[in-house]
């Protein structure tokens, strides 16, 4: 039973490494690079010009560690057809979620200690010692393990596992890393949940119901009940709307949101292919230019509807207004520029 289970782990370590090399090139590393480093002059000034009203800082670190406290997850690398093949082992695979349990709580419970040790110099600033200190991420590490505890038990009865529970959160934990993959390359294995939105309906009533509309009306349908890219630009847009309101260097906040824009459109290109299993469509008695004129009216539209909402947050949290042109010249490019290029040559491969 171990020497299967971790088989299944070492072929997803695998798969992610694999995506791993696309994701941090020598470009995107490059930009880490300079992105820590700059936050680390960032965080030295702050300690040398440290407030005198500690209480938005205390808010601040109260929230940090909320959030790091319900990160993580149990790793149990167990697949559908496990809940047939192998309930004959079920009392194995009781003991290899606990032991999976403990090994994630050690993984997670680490970073988390590692990310709050990086804040030390603020916690010294407020007047904590480094005994008080020790005492918090100890405190926190057993609220964590609690947490871990928590999960388990809503995944193992007594002497049995909740199967069901068991391959959702599973597959909820690996499609959660792969999507992060998807964002820089095309990733298999994802899998897409379809839902319809009936608060967003009304948008489809812009759109004109002829001949010519009927790609345009297919893909804004698509995108709006896809749970991936309905997801994707509500993620991206409110990381970008993040970065506007909390980087305080202008220039480096339109940057990030340009960067996450062209993450956005890049990633809308898949819709290209979201009636591809839909052998009827090649009967459409419409030209093949229309299909991918409609898919770039639609990325075009929803990339400009994000630089909208973001140009309206950079009136008034950017404090440099005048790199909001740097914002809107270069998603404008992305749009109007690299969206068509892209899109012809996807379609001619």
């Amino acid at each position: 039973m171990k020497n299967l289970f971790t088989k299944r782990r070492n072929l997803f370590i695998s798969q992610c490494l694999k995506y791993a090399r696309y994701v941090f090139n020598d470009h995107f590393v490059l930009f880490l690079l300079m992105f820590f480093v700059f936050l680390a002059m960032q965080y030295s000034q702050f300690l040398q010009d440290f407030p005198t009203n500690h209480f938005p800082v205390q808010l601040v670190l109260v929230f940090i560690s909320l959030f790091l406290l319900p990160f993580g997850g149990i790793a149990t690398y167990v697949e559908t057809p496990d809940k047939h093949f192998l309930l004959v082992k079920e009392s194995e695979l009781h003991s290899w979620i606990k032991r999976s349990t403990l090994k994630s709580y050690f993984l997670w419970v680490s970073l988390q200690t590692v990310l709050l040790s990086l804040l030390y110099p603020v916690f010294a600033k407020l007047g904590i010692s480094i005994f008080g200190f020790i005492c918090y991420l100890v405190l926190l590490a057993i609220l964590k393990y609690s947490y871990f505890q928590f999960q388990a038990k809503k995944l193992l009865n007594q002497k049995s596992l909740k199967w069901e529970q068991v391959i959702q959160t599973e597959s909820r934990r690996k499609q959660s890393i792969l999507r992060f993959f998807s964002l820089f390359t095309t990733v298999k294995g994802i899998s897409n949940s379809v839902k319809r939105r009936k608060y967003l309906d009304f948008i489809l009533n812009f759109l004109q119901k002829t001949s010519r509309k009927t790609w345009t009306n297919l893909f804004l349908r698509s995108f709006l009940r896809n749970g991936e890219f309905f997801g994707l630009v509500i993620r991206l847009l409110l990381l970008s709307i993040f970065f506007i309101i909390v980087v305080r260097n202008s220039l480096l906040a339109i940057l990030l949101a340009v960067l996450l824009n062209y993450l956005l459109i890049f990633q809308l290109m898949a819709l290209y292919q979201a009636y591809d299993y839909q052998y009827l469509t090649i009967l459409f008695p419409l030209k093949k230019e229309l299909k991918q004129k409609g898919v770039q009216e639609v990325i075009q539209a929803i990339a400009g509807s994000v630089l909208l909402i973001q140009s309206i947050f950079t009136v008034f949290f950017l404090r440099e207004k005048i790199y909001i042109l740097l914002l809107i010249g270069m998603t404008l490019c992305f749009i109007f520029l690299y969206t068509p290029y892209k899109l012809k040559r996807q379609v001619d491969e």
